[in-house]
């Protein structure tokens, strides 16, 4: 149910537009009823007053309690037919009392029910849009949605019948005006000079169309401020969607074509956020899938992989907030870097058993075959992404693949890159990868200590690896030491 915060809003709203209805009916009567312009002001007011208190306290001390208390879906409708209606019937009660009291003719009450119908209609849609916004937010805050009805009233069908009235409204009460006011110049046209005549006639025209219109803007206002609301929580919605982000939905708290909207639009979300949460397990199982064909055939530990994906991480981390790495290492980015460091020997399950798993040094010409093994991991991934597309995560894989052995002087393998030609996601794995190899037991090698493994890598600052990140392997060290330790090998 609605806050009593807001319940006490509307009030206030009610209030006020009863207090300017009261004030306008007053004016109005004397302005279009000859009848109604003989009484007096306490004669005239009284009436109105008396159906106009009734009105509000039967609506808001009775009505509007078991309106909160209906489904969300219908509130903003019932309020919007108990305020008009309350209009219309007081406007028939009014005018019942001054036949009988005064022993007015039908076609006076007639002019104010016309009046009443007319203020009650511009007042129920403004109080009916205005809980429609309350109740959007409140519902929004809940987490709570609305299940929209197949046979909702259109918004072309409620502008059609706002225009209709509007029109009918304005043309109708302006010919009451002018009619009334050819009577009294009948009566008066020999006592008043024709300047005072015609502007005593504009005044009342002024007065009426500009209180009319200005209850027609309020309508218009008020229908603007719900219209942002959804297309700004829509818009909002669509704009994460387009950048990956599936996890906010469209409040749905209107029974009309917006709600169908925004109902839809969350099914969409959700269909695409399952497909998407299919496709990244999809890719991390194929990762996992091809990171443990390679250790199959390798002789380093799968603990080498849990490592150094880990190391790319820490590394990735410190370097975002460095302006020459920020625009690339994003959250979204480092998450793929981090899942992708496992494929960086991919290429390694191309290399002879007789090489790969050798139990000692290469020879000059098996490690020349060895180091064939980063173009052979690129080029795999390179036909997967024209198979089945480019994305970010191939993008990333292969570059790491390819480009791990490369060096910051241009002496490095496949390609010889050179500085800056090496991606940001090659360098970071380089010194993740070398730095592991360093610290871990070879058959052909004893493990260096972590300070060992240091020295070695600030002696080759600028020369293989991009000297800013040696410096931030520096600034990180002492979480490569936690990692190493987390996750050694069993002897």
């Amino acid at each position: 149910m609605i806050d009593q915060k807001s319940l006490l809003t509307n009030k206030k709203r009610r209030l006020f537009h009863y207090a300017v209805s009261f004030t306008i009916l007053v004016i109005y009567g004397g302005q279009v009823c000859p009848f109604l312009e003989s009484l007096t002001v306490l004669q005239l007011s009284l009436p109105i007053l008396g159906i106009l208190l009734l009105q509000f306290f039967t609506i808001g001390v009775w009505l509007e309690p078991l309106t909160m208390k209906q489904p969300y879906a219908i509130q903003s409708r019932k309020v919007f037919l108990y305020d008009w209606g309350a209009f219309i019937i007081g406007g028939v009660t009014v005018t019942f009392f001054n036949m009988v009291a005064y022993g007015f003719p039908p076609g006076s009450g007639a002019k104010l029910l016309l009046a009443m119908s007319i203020l009650g209609f511009f007042i129920a849609i403004d109080l009916s849009l205005y809980l429609e916004w309350r109740l959007s937010q409140f519902l929004e805050k809940e987490g709570i949605n609305i299940d929209p009805s197949e046979h909702y009233f259109s918004q072309p069908k409620k502008l059609v019948i706002f225009s209709t009235i509007c029109s009918m409204a304005l043309v109708g009460i302006i010919f009451l005006v002018i009619n009334k006011d050819l009577d009294w110049l009948v009566n008066v046209g020999e006592t008043i000079s024709l300047e005072s005549a015609q502007r005593s006639i504009l005044i009342e025209v002024a007065f009426v169309v500009s209180g009319l219109l200005a209850y027609i803007v309020n309508v218009v206002l008020s229908y603007s401020r719900n219209f942002n609301y959804f297309l700004t929580k829509e818009t909002s919605v669509l704009q994460r969607a387009t950048g990956g982000y599936f996890d906010t939905l469209v409040p749905v708290s209107t029974n009309d074509e917006f709600g169908v909207i925004a109902q839809h639009t969350n099914i969409m979300m959700d269909s695409l956020k399952r497909q998407t949460e299919e496709l990244k397990l999809t890719r991390d199982v194929t990762i996992v899938s091809l990171a443990s064909l390679a250790e199959t055939r390798d002789n380093e530990t799968g603990n080498h992989i849990l490592r150094t994906q880990r190391y790319v991480k820490i590394l990735a981390e410190y370097m975002k907030g460095q302006p020459e790495f920020s625009d690339f290492l994003d959250e979204d980015t480092i998450s793929l870097l981090f899942k992708s460091a496992p494929l960086h020997d991919i290429g390694k399950v191309g290399i002879p058993d007789n090489i790969l798993l050798k139990p000692g040094k290469l020879t000059d010409e098996e490690f020349n075959i060895m180091r064939r093994h980063p173009h052979l991991g690129g080029e795999a991934l390179r036909i997967a992404e024209e198979k089945l597309g480019s994305n970010s995560f191939l993008k990333l894989a292969r570059e790491i693949a390819l480009t791990h052995h490369e060096k910051w002087d241009g002496t490095g393998y496949p390609k010889r890159l050179k500085g800056e030609n090496i991606p940001i996601s090659g360098r970071l794995m380089a010194v993740a990868d070398v730095y592991d190899a360093l610290i871990s037991k070879r058959v052909y090698k004893a493990a260096f200590s972590h300070d060992e493994a240091k020295e070695i890598i600030v002696g080759w600052r600028g020369e293989n690896f991009d000297p800013r990140l040696v410096d931030a392997f520096l600034s990180t060290e002492q979480q490569f030491i936690e990692v190493a330790q987390e996750f050694r090998d069993k002897e």
